[in-house]
């Protein structure tokens, strides 16, 4: 089974960071290679550009494809959508000219837009009923309305710093988007695939989680226990050879803090906090 991933760009660490935290390490993924097996020998991964990601899993060369959702909107293909990756976050957005462009989508009506997204961009205007001339341009899109190219563009923006700085201001959101993980509707329902997925999952699942270990006499168990704002309730463990107990948990990060002084007051030591790779439920 082969998984089609960004094979550079800002997606292609990240992605690749994923593979490995699921336990799918690449092997002999150099640059410049299209192909590189994994760890798995089931499973192996093929390098392309994330916009071509997209056709490539539709046409059956991938049964997985890593990519953002606007470019699975733009390439207009039949994909799954398995699972937000929760990376790569942006926005398309509609923008204009600070000084005398439009404040509206409706002012864009036989006007025209610039941008690297001309499906999703129709779409979005054949939904408000707005009907301006698309121009798809390949690059430097912020610059066509300065240039008397367009009256305005379609075009990523992460912070908007970009924007601003070639003195265009955002008019409306065109299209929420993150890395998913998207499959082939042939293959979706493999079962190979539902491993992969749930890999990933348990990925996604363990971040910003704590595991914290602890001993507690067993006279001060029950206070320890009403300190701890773990997932469902803590493991209690018998101490061989030792008195008292281990009490093992699973802890927002954002908690840890604030709860080890509350559990050492309690009654609880020798506590260990660790980072968790994965979380499977």
């Amino acid at each position: 089974m082969r998984i089609a991933v960004p094979n550079k760009g800002r997606l292609h660490d990240p992605a690749l960071k994923l593979l490995e935290r699921a336990g799918l390490h690449v092997q002999d993924g150099a640059d410049r290679k299209l192909y590189a097996n994994t760890v798995d020998p089931d499973v192996s991964v093929l390098f392309a550009r994330a916009a071509d990601i997209p056709e490539y899993v539709s046409d059956g060369a991938a049964a997985l494809g890593i990519t953002g959702l606007d470019q699975a909107t733009e390439s207009d293909v039949e994909l799954v959508d398995l699972l937000d990756l929760e990376f790569g976050s942006c926005r398309l957005v509609l923008a204009s000219p600070e000084e005398g462009g439009v404040t509206s989508p409706e002012e864009l009506s036989g006007g025209t837009v610039a941008t690297e997204f001309p499906t999703i961009t129709r779409n979005y205007f054949e939904e408000i009923g707005v009907s301006p001339e698309i121009v798809e341009v390949s690059g430097a899109t912020e610059l066509t309305p300065h240039v008397d190219i367009a009256d305005a563009i379609v075009d990523i923006t992460s912070t908007g710093t970009t924007l601003r700085m070639n003195r265009l201001s955002i008019v409306d959101e065109v299209l929420g988007s993150s890395v998913r993980l998207f499959a082939d509707p042939a293959v979706a329902d493999d079962p190979k695939i539902a491993q992969i997925k749930t890999a990933f999952r348990s990925v996604l699942d363990a971040d910003g989680k704590r595991y914290v270990m602890m001993n507690v006499p067993e006279d001060a168990l029950d206070d320890v226990k009403e300190q701890i704002p773990g997932m469902g309730g803590p493991t209690v463990m018998d101490i061989a050879g030792g008195d008292g107990v281990a009490v093992h948990v699973v802890v927002d990060e954002r908690e840890v803090f604030e709860v080890i002084p509350d559990l050492k007051a309690a009654g609880a030591t020798d506590i260990l906090v660790t980072e968790i790779e994965r979380l499977v439920p």
